[in-house]
């Protein structure tokens, strides 16, 4: 059941994704060429209703939708780790005109080449996972 749910949750977001354009190669070029306000508007909209939502899942100790305690981890201090990864980050989407949400939008949407960032962002994924250890955070 919980499956199906998810399922449906992501076939909301997918369209969403892109009715709204933030799928959009276009809309992701004008956001980094600073030439349109559309993408930061979706992405503050998002930051914004994030904190709100965090906030009053632990304010009022709200459980999730199975009666389960929503419990949130701490991250690290680190500066130059989310300095390096934002930047790397950045950099992949772009390259790749997508962002992984949207990456797989596209895919639902019938761009079939989206598959072949999917594939590198996958292997780029499981290169980080075998060196994680070895490098510092």
């Amino acid at each position: 059941m919980r499956t199906l749910i998810y399922l449906l949750i992501g076939i909301l977001f997918g369209i969403t994704m892109f009715k709204s354009e933030a799928a959009s190669w276009f809309r992701i070029y004008e956001m980094f060429k600073f030439e349109s306000f559309h993408m930061y508007g979706i992405i503050g909209s998002a930051l914004v209703l994030g904190i709100l939502v965090i906030q009053t899942i632990k304010r009022f100790e709200i459980k999730s939708f199975y009666g389960e305690k929503i419990v949130f981890t701490p991250k690290a201090k680190s500066f130059y780790r989310y300095l390096i990864g934002g930047i790397i980050f950045g950099l992949g989407w772009a390259l790749a005109g997508a962002c992984p949400g949207p990456m797989f939008t596209l895919v639902g949407a019938g761009y079939v080449p989206i598959l072949v960032v999917i594939a590198a962002a996958i292997v780029g994924t499981f290169a980080y996972g075998i060196v994680k250890d070895k490098i510092p955070h």
